[in-house]
Formats: structure tokens, C-alpha cells, sequence
């Protein structure tokens, strides 16, 4: 919805327009598939196993850097971690499935979850270095915004990352996030500070963005050897 505002019948000053007092849905333990990832409800049995190789091999240090917990010493401390996990309604979790092999490669979530203001946010994304810079992350971010924007009604959705995050600050740009600011001291992580870089997209430019993610994640989109023949950017308009 553009940005305006209206003067109020009994004042001078200008208010907000006036919204449909629908709430969203709050986000549930459901799975839901694109052509190359299944996200499925965190399961630390279904899907431990699979998430520790994927996120503790030589590049542990890099994948953990900006998350709030990690890398683990063990496989049996990290399964502790995804008990409480796969409790926790907000952050909702889910573990993301490569559907080429059915192995568990990273998680995400849908978290600070906002029903009556239609605010949610994509954040705790792990992807193991298997499934950095494919298609299929690409994909479950496509997932992940439709169903928030699609099946369950908001008109918000926010990405935040460490200021100093730059992979993660590149990725919103692709994705077609707008910045909207600095949090400076925002937070401590692991006993460093944090500056937040704050992100969103809302209602009224999702139809854009979610038009240029289905075209870039089309089948012709792609060479025999799977390289894009177009940026998201360019198709998205």
C-alpha cells in the first residue's frame, strides 16, 4: 500500500489512512516445497544429523560468525540446541531439505512475529557452504516471503543482520529488500556489538518482487550446467 496520509475529520493533522482490522494468521509447524527445497518444521531427530555435517566442516567459522549461538564442539551439544529449537514458536523454525538428495542443509525462521500489525521477520538463517549461492537458497527465501505474504497476511516482512554482515546485507539487496536504516548499538552477540542494518518489503511491492523470484527460478532461466542466464535483479523490473 503506497505511502500517504489523510487529515482526520475532527483535526488539522494528518493521520494514517485507514486499514481493514483483519489480523494476519500466525505462522505454524507446516511443510510447504518449491522445485529444489522442502522446509519442513525443525524435527532434531529427522534432521540433526544432516544440519551438523552441513554446518561444521571447514567453513564452520564463516557460517557462524554473525549467528547468535555456534559453531558447537559436538554433535551432541548441537542437537541439545536444536531440542529447544524445534520447542520454540517465535522463532519458528524450519530445517530446509535439498529435494535433489532429501538431506538437510540449513534452517530458517519466521520470527517477532506481529499479528495485529501484519509485522514479521525472516532471520536465523543457517545455510551450510553445500547450498550457499544456488538456486535452492535463493528459493527458500521466495518460499519463505509467500507464504508470510500469501497464505498468512502480513503487510511487513523485515530481514536484520549485523551492519558488518556483508553477504547478508548483499542478499537483501538481491532480494529486493529496501534498506531502511542503522540500529546503532543495538545489541551484544557473543560479546561483541552489534550495529543492526534494518530491512523490509512490504504488501504493496511484493507482487514485483515475488513476479521476478518465479521468473529468475523458471526453468529457462537456467543453462544445461545451471548457470542464470538473468539477474533477479533485472527481472524483477
Amino acid at each position: 500500500m503506497p505511502l500517504t496520509s489523510v487529515t482526520h475529520p475532527d483535526s488539522a493533522l494528518p493521520v494514517g489512512i485507514v486499514l481493514d482490522p483483519v489480523q494476519a494468521k500466525r505462522p505454524s509447524r507446516v511443510t510447504f516445497e518449491g522445485r529444489f527445497a522442502r522446509l519442513e518444521p525443525l524435527d532434531p531427530m529427522q534432521h540433526g544429523r544432516g544440519l551438523y555435517d552441513a554446518t561444521h566442516g571447514p567453513e564452520r567459522e564463516a557460517i557462524w560468525a554473525y549467528i547468535g549461538d555456534g559453531p558447537f564442539s559436538d554433535f551432541e551439544s548441537f542437537r541439545v540446541s536444536l531440542e529447544a529449537k524445534a520447542k520454540s514458536d517465535d522463532p519458528l523454525f524450519f530445517a530446509i531439505v535439498d529435494k535433489a538428495d532429501g538431506q538437510a542443509k540449513g534452517y530458517s525462521t519466521l520470527m517477532r512475529i506481529d499479528v495485529p500489525n501484519r509485522v514479521i521477520e525472516v532471520g536465523n538463517i543457517v545455510y551450510g557452504s553445500a547450498m550457499q549461492k544456488t538456486p535452492l537458497a535463493t528459493e527458500v527465501q521466495y518460499l519463505l516471503m509467500r507464504h508470510a505474504f500469501d497464505d498468512l497476511g502480513y503487510r511487513r516482512y523485515e530481514w536484520k543482520c549485523n551492519a558488518l554482515n556483508a553477504p547478508s546485507r548483499k542478499a537483501a539487496d538481491r532480494y529486493g529488500f529496501v534498506y531502511e536504516g542503522l540500529f546503532r548499538q543495538h545489541m551484544i552477540i557473543k560479546g561483541r556489538n552489534r550495529d543492526t542494518a534494518w530491512y523490509s518489503i512490504v504488501d504493496g511491492e511484493w507482487p514485483r518482487i515475488k513476479a521476478g523470484f518465479e521468473a529468475w527460478l523458471a526453468p529457462d532461466n537456467f543453462t544445461p550446467d545451471g548457470q542464470q542466464r538473468k539477474s533477479l535483479a533485472s527481472l524483477r523490473g
